[in-house]
């Protein structure tokens, strides 16, 4: 609750009505002023002070508000044979798993299973991003150098801006493991205030390149002004720089 002058002053040992008294006067004596400032400073203390607090209290609040909304998560699945129902899908079901692990916050999938067509992939991920408005975009598949793999491509020609270090990452990680990661094409970018991941399609490959760079990706998402993701530090380790 608010605190007024008058009762800040009077706990200070000097009456306010005094201290009216005393700025209508035209000459003031070292044992006058000396109170007085000691009350007007005190009372300016505390009333930044309770500016300060109640400035956290409104971003914590505001906080936990988004976090308590349903963030969409775009899940898009690209493959030709699984499309068509040649094979079950695996790749998207691994996606929402580790997503399920990942975040403590409420969000809700938008999952799409299309063919390695790039006006399609393009079309998609406009639509989630522009239409469903979907914080994140998680693509797998297509990635590589066969004449089918276009998603990067796709990717590219959405976005207004690419973050090239989310490819270099997985590829580092992936190479750990497998000598052909060098052959690996995926990427990131930025459309609005969505963020695109591409990932490979093997859902041992997907969790392996998720570890390896979703740490950044709730701050990634603060600075493109999408939702507040609340993730478990127990399984992923999230870095958001300090405020100074």
């Amino acid at each position: 609750a608010p605190i007024k002058a008058a009762a800040l002053a009077k706990s200070n040992g000097f009456p306010f009505g005094n201290f009216l008294s005393l700025t209508n006067c035209k000459v003031f004596s070292l044992h006058q002023i000396m109170p007085m400032a000691f009350a007007v400073r005190n009372v300016i203390c505390l009333l930044v002070m309770s500016r300060i607090s109640t400035l956290n209290c409104g971003e914590a609040k505001c906080k936990m508000e988004q976090s308590q909304e349903t963030i969409k998560i775009g899940i898009v699945v690209l493959s030709d044979r699984a499309s068509s129902g040649i094979y079950e899908d695996l790749s998207g079901p691994a996606i929402e798993a580790t997503m399920n692990d990942y975040l403590l916050s409420v969000w809700s999938s938008e999952y799409r299973l299309i063919p390695d067509d790039q006006s399609l992939i393009e079309s998609t991920l406009i639509e989630l991003a522009d239409e469903h408005q979907c914080a994140l975009i998680v693509t797998t598949g297509g990635t590589g150098p066969a004449l089918r793999d276009i998603t990067p491509e796709a990717t590219e020609n959405v976005c207004s801006k690419m973050l090239p270090g989310f490819g270099e990452q997985m590829r580092a990680v992936s190479l750990q493991f497998v000598p052909t990661a060098i052959l690996s094409r995926q990427t990131a970018g930025i459309r609005g205030n969505s963020l695109i991941i591409n990932l490979p399609g093997k859902p041992k490959s997907i969790r392996e390149c998720l570890d390896a760079v979703f740490p950044a990706v709730p701050y990634c998402i603060d600075l493109i002004e999408g939702p507040y993701l609340e993730c478990n530090p127990d399984v992923v380790k999230v870095f958001r720089p300090k405020a100074k």
